[in-house]
C-alpha cells in the first residue's frame, strides 16, 4: 500500500470513528430527553391527582358546613400551589445501588443499570465516558432479548454477573483510586488506560451477548424466509 493509500485509509477510519462518536452523542441525548420527558409526565400526572383530591376535599368541605368562604378559598389556592410546587421542584429518583442492581427484576436490569451509569459520568474521563454512552446503546438493544429469558437460566446469571455485578464493580475500584494518581502509569499503564480497556471489553461482550440472545430469532427469520421463498416463488413460476 502506497504511502497515500495508508493516508486516504487513516482518513476514512477516522471519519467512521467520528461518524459513530456523533451517533452515539445524538442517540444519549435522544434518551436523555426521553427520560426527562418521562419524569416530567409522571409529575405533571401527580400534581392533577393531588389537585383532585384537594378540590374533592374542598368541595365535601363546604357541602358539610355549608360553605368555605373568602378565607377558605384563598386556603384552598394556596394548599394547591404548595402542593404544586412541591411535588415540580422534588428532585427526581435516586441511582439504584451497586446492591439495588443485584437484586433488580432481569428484564429492568439494563435500564436500571443506565441508570447508575448515567451517575457515574461526573468522576469519568471523556474516553470513557464515550465508552459508557456506547454501553447504554447496547443496554438498551439488550432490553427486548432479556423478556424472554428465564430468570434461572445460565444467559440470565450470565447477564446478571457482567452488567449487575462486575460492570459497577470495575467502575467503583476505579472510583476508589485518588484523581491525582488516575493519569500516572503503574507496571506500564495508568489507571485511566485500564478504565478505557475494560469498557470497551465489557462492551463487546454485552453487544455478543445480544447476538446470542437473538440466535434463535435470526435463525427462525431466516427459516420463515426461506419457506416464503420456496412456496411464493414457485408459486409465481407456475
Amino acid at each position: 500500500m502506497s504511502d497515500v493509500d495508508d493516508q486516504i485509509a487513516r482518513a476514512r477510519a477516522a471519519m467512521e470513528r467520528i461518524a459513530g462518536d456523533y451517533g452515539t452523542r445524538v442517540d444519549t441525548h435522544r434518551r436523555r430527553v426521553r427520560r426527562t420527558a418521562g419524569q416530567v409526565g409522571r409529575k405533571l400526572r401527580q400534581v392533577a391527582i393531588a389537585d383532585a383530591l384537594i378540590l374533592v376535599a374542598a368541595i365535601v368541605l363546604g357541602l358539610v358546613v355549608g360553605g368555605i368562604g373568602l378565607f377558605g378559598f384563598l386556603s384552598v389556592v394556596m394548599l394547591l400551589m404548595a402542593v404544586n410546587l412541591a411535588i415540580l421542584l422534588a428532585p427526581g429518583p435516586r441511582a439504584p445501588t451497586e446492591e439495588k442492581l443485584r437484586q433488580v427484576e432481569l428484564k429492568s436490569l439494563p435500564a436500571q443499570t443506565e441508570r447508575w451509569l448515567e451517575a457515574q459520568r461526573p468522576a469519568l474521563p471523556a474516553p470513557a465516558v464515550r465508552l459508557v454512552d456506547r454501553i447504554n446503546q447496547r443496554l438498551e438493544a439488550l432490553t427486548p432479548q432479556l423478556a424472554r429469558v428465564e430468570d434461572n437460566s445460565e444467559p440470565a446469571f450470565e447477564v446478571r454477573r457482567l452488567v449487575g455485578e462486575q460492570l459497577p464493580a470495575f467502575i467503583q475500584d476505579y472510583g476508589r483510586v485518588p484523581t491525582t494518581l488516575r493519569a500516572v502509569e503503574r507496571n506500564g499503564r495508568s489507571p485511566d488506560a485500564e478504565l478505557v480497556d475494560g469498557l470497551k471489553l465489557i462492551e463487546r461482550e454485552i453487544e455478543e451477548m445480544t447476538g446470542r440472545l437473538a440466535a434463535g430469532d435470526l435463525d427462525q427469520l431466516q427459516t420463515r424466509g426461506r419457506f416464503l421463498e420456496l412456496k411464493y416463488k414457485d408459486e409465481g413460476q407456475g
